[in-house]
């Protein structure tokens, strides 16, 4: 026999069906065909489900009576919902990589399922699915964190998605495929880059340990051969546009976000973090070499030190191409912790430039200070303070790699 207990008018009545479920039923506005909505709530307990219903009751009155309610909403309605937001506080290439695990893997998988009866085994579900794709470890944790943020954003929201189904294990841990090369191996593609005309660029990689979008967005006017300097305030990012392709449709930016358009989707972006703004000495190899480009470097009209042929910014995957050039032209490859062979990353180069700092003995406030590292708790006014310490330093690792005066 069910026990029905009505509550005062307009607020939904708590009764307990046959099966021994506590359910709450309350009206919430009109349907298109002019009936009245009616949402059901269920629970195992009489004070889970009232506490269900006051949820349901703040929800309509923030949101409106023709919202999907909390048993409703599924994990693609709240996805959709979640990005949405996203895109307007983090960094565009946050929101790509949120928005690819989103529609590549977590919808497809998962996405039919109510927020409210997933399990741990949903999560799972969308790891099994890269791992049989091929995907490599590192995608399917990122992919795991994306969705881990989306379902405990949802509870913050008042859905309802269980502690154990958000405590779900990770794709398990590894160690990490990127590798530094050694000093040997460095000097073999430096002997290799230094026939080409652009030689400072992976000079600039694998002695100042530049990252690919500061070396891409660094411009002349940030250049200073005299003080023998260069200051990375600004990175090359090609931002997305609010409707896939659709230029017209405008960039996604977060709130506060600063960028400058340069050419196309290319923009001048800051740094992540303050650590990431900096100020780093020349090596005087890197002083001759850049005077020499400046005499011979594409003319570009944003004053890009390394751009492409015809003036424009050069992409990312452009500046790879060339890195693989010259890494297979040195017949220089990297092993693996499984014992695979490939082609060093052009992100490596940075690890070898920490790598043959450390190995010169140099202390790991210099080496973070150098790469822009946010750990560090001093950057701007620590390298001008110290700056001789820090050319030094850089200038040991040119010798180590060949690279003299």
């Amino acid at each position: 026999m069910s026990k029905n207990k009505q509550r005062s008018k307009g607020t939904g009545s708590i009764y307990q069906n046959s099966r021994g479920q506590w359910v709450a039923v309350m009206e919430a506005g009109w349907t298109e065909r002019g009936t009245r909505r009616r949402i059901t709530l269920k629970a195992r307990t009489e004070d889970e489900v009232r506490t269900r219903l006051a949820e349901a009751h703040r929800r309509i009155a923030a949101e409106g009576p023709g919202v999907q309610t909390f048993g409703s909403v599924t994990v693609k309605r709240w996805s959709d919902r979640w990005l949405e937001h996203r895109q307007r506080i983090v960094r565009p290439g946050t929101y790509v990589s949120d928005r690819s695990g989103v529609k590549r893997w977590i919808v497809p998988t998962i996405g039919h399922l109510r927020l409210e009866d997933l399990v741990p085994a949903d999560i799972r579900k969308v790891a099994i699915a890269q791992e049989e794709a091929g995907l490599a470890l590192a995608t399917m944790q990122r992919t795991h964190a994306i969705l881990a943020k989306i379902l405990s954003d949802a509870v913050a929201e008042g859905y309802r998605v269980s502690q154990r189904v958000r405590e779900a294990d990770r794709p398990g841990s590894g160690i990490s495929s990127r590798q530094s090369l050694s000093a040997d191996d460095a000097s073999r593609i430096l002997a290799v880059a230094l026939t080409r005309p652009d030689a400072s660029r992976w000079v600039a990689a694998l002695i100042e340990g530049l990252r690919p979008a500061e070396a891409l967005g660094l411009t002349w006017e940030m250049v200073d051969l005299e003080a023998e300097t260069m200051t990375l305030a600004w990175q090359l990012k090609a931002l997305p546009y609010v409707e896939f392709r659709q230029p017209k449709s405008g960039f996604r930016v977060p709130r506060g976000f600063e960028s400058r358009q340069i050419h196309g989707a290319y923009h001048l972006v800051r740094p992540k973090t303050r650590a990431g703004s900096r100020v780093i000495p020349l090596v005087p190899w890197l002083v001759e070499a850049l005077s020499a480009w400046a005499d011979c470097a594409p003319t570009s009209p944003h004053g890009l030190v390394w751009p492409r042929d015809d003036g424009a910014p050069r992409s990312a995957e452009q500046d790879r191409r060339h890195w693989y050039d010259i890494v297979e032209e040195a017949k220089v490859e990297v092993t693996l912790p499984d014992g695979t062979r490939r082609r060093p990353l052009l992100y490596e180069a940075r690890h070898t430039a920490a790598t043959l700092l450390l190995a010169n003995g140099v202390d790991e406030t210099t080496i973070k200070a150098v790469l822009g590292h946010s750990s560090v708790l001093s950057t701007q006014s620590y390298l001008h303070t110290d700056r001789a310490r820090t050319r030094a330093a850089l200038s040991v690792s040119a010798e180590m790699v060949g690279l003299r005066r």
